[in-house]
């Protein structure tokens, strides 16, 4: 069974840095589209950033242009998420998935053969 752990959550205040990881287990990672998605309570989860598997083409949610930077190293099926300028809206549980892009778009995979992790905790405030 494929699933990912993810790892990097913390608390941290206003404009610091963090690096979520990622590292897949039980299937072909390199085959797949990767993205971060996160979710607060009450709230939708919303898709982060994606980065694809065939061109390494990447999407990001318009909020964290210019600051999240979304990676992959298929050698060790990881993949990674550099999160600066974190603001309190950032606050959420990061999670890792398949997704596949749709256009300029992505979004996680519904089939028996996509993976989630467990999530990770990010925390912004002062």
């Amino acid at each position: 069974q494929g699933q990912f752990v993810e790892s990097g959550g913390d608390s941290v205040q206003p404009g610091e840095s963090l690096t979520l990881s990622c590292i897949a287990s039980g299937f072909t990672f390199f085959h797949y589209s990767i993205g971060w998605i996160r979710q607060t309570p009450g709230k939708e989860r919303e898709v982060v950033a994606c980065v694809r598997s065939t061109d390494g083409k990447r999407y990001y949610q318009d909020s964290v242009k210019g600051r999240f930077a979304i990676s992959r190293d298929n050698a060790k099926d990881t993949a990674y998420l550099r999160m600066s300028g974190l603001r309190p809206e950032d606050t959420a549980v990061y999670y890792c998935a398949t997704v596949r892009f749709d256009t300029d778009q992505c979004h996680p995979g519904d089939s028996p053969f996509d993976y989630w992790g467990q999530g990770t905790q990010v925390a912004v405030s002062s």
